[in-house]
């Protein structure tokens, strides 16, 4: 895993030495931008828009809206995409020998949406410390086809599954050891509450034409059920318009959950820079690279000849490019409003599969500070 990751940071660096030398003609920046565990609901770890423009002039009081879909389509194992009908012919379910278990996969994941509502508020308690707060509101949508019988390529139908609610809350404190000058060092340590349902339930078509509601699998679940540690460092510089800088962010699963299981832990590395245009727009670009555990224990109750239902099918590494634009207002009735767009896609993939792949990320945002 280490190997593949240090392979991705590789790809990562080459491509951002790349966008570098044609920064000075159009750079594309972003300023700090994270996505979370996109087995949890990919959330902003570190919102994009509560951390530009923090400093000596920051107002005391910043709150902030985002709205992010992501969506997820076909399956890969490593780094290869496999089809449904490959699946559920070749790859052995590990529920085999329970009375009414096939030997291999028959509910094969096709399409999964996720939209996220993240409601966030940041207060500068002084120059050097600031404490935030995030509340995500979240609805995941997946597909399924089932096949028939215990063996065979015959698809019996289609099925769908969703689950809605809100997620994690996650309360962060931000140090900046250096805030001064072209060079900025900064420290953030927080805590993700388990506030997200693990318990959500769904009617699924089994290989037998059986309609039973059950317990959702982990991807999805709504949260992570435990305390999660949020360890994070970033280090910036600043010339006139352009801004770049790189990041190490963690999550930490303190324990396992009530239901037995604990979601892998997560470590992200990325580099981004962001370009001022004028006094209203701003453009930005990110790269990271980031590992994420499999699954540690089990829910007893998620059981079936589903890919979603095996912790072992969960994590792996993955390189993304993110880019965006805020717009600030500079009069009128949205003097002191920034709204923000970005977009991200997976330039590589390495999952612990079978696994769904996700295709693109996109987000739509507000802030304001008083």
């Amino acid at each position: 895993m280490i190997r593949n990751l240090m392979g991705a940071l590789t790809l990562s660096a080459s491509i951002v030495a790349t966008s570098a030398n044609a920064a000075s003609d159009q750079m594309a920046s972003s300023g700090g931008m994270t996505m979370g565990d996109e087995d949890s609901g990919m959330d902003m770890d570190m919102d994009m828009g509560m951390d530009m423009g923090m400093g000596m002039n920051m107002p005391r009081l910043m709150l902030s809206y985002r709205y992010m879909r992501m969506d997820m389509a076909g399956n890969q194992i490593g780094t290869t995409d496999v089809s449904p009908t490959f699946i559920a012919t070749t790859i052995p379910n590990r529920f085999f020998g329970i009375p009414g278990q096939p030997p291999t996969l028959r509910m094969v994941p096709t399409n999964m949406e996720m939209d996220m509502n993240m409601f966030g508020a940041m207060y500068m308690a002084s120059p050097k410390f600031q404490v935030m707060a995030m509340l995500p509101y979240i609805t995941k949508s997946m597909d399924h086809l089932t096949f028939a019988g215990g063996a065979g390529p015959a698809v019996l139908g289609g099925f769908n599954t969703r689950s809605s609610g809100i997620g994690d809350i996650k309360i962060i404190g931000r140090y900046s050891v250096l805030n001064q000058g072209p060079g900025k060092l900064r420290f953030d340590l927080g805590l993700s509450l388990p506030t997200g349902s693990i318990t959500e339930t769904g009617t699924v078509l089994t290989p037998t034409g059986a309609t039973p509601t059950v317990r959702l699998p982990y991807s999805m679940q709504l949260g992570s059920g435990t305390f999660d540690l949020l360890p994070g460092l970033s280090y910036s510089l600043s010339n006139g318009a352009i801004e770049w800088g790189g990041d190490v962010n963690g999550v930490i699963r303190l324990g396992s959950n009530d239901e037995g299981y604990s979601l892998g832990d997560e470590a992200t590395v990325g580099i981004w820079a962001r370009f001022k245009t004028g006094p209203s727009v701003t453009l930005s670009g990110r790269i990271e690279a980031k590992t994420v555990g499999r699954i540690d224990g089990i829910d007893p109750l998620i059981v079936g000849p589903n890919q979603t239902a095996d912790p072992l099918n969960y994590g792996g590494e993955t390189v993304t490019i993110l880019a965006g634009a805020d717009f600030t207002g500079q009069q009128g009735a949205f003097k002191g409003q920034t709204f923000s767009v970005q977009a991200g896609v997976p330039i590589y993939q390495d999952l612990n599969g079978p696994q769904m792949e996700t295709d693109w990320i996109v987000s739509v945002g507000w802030r304001k500070g008083f």
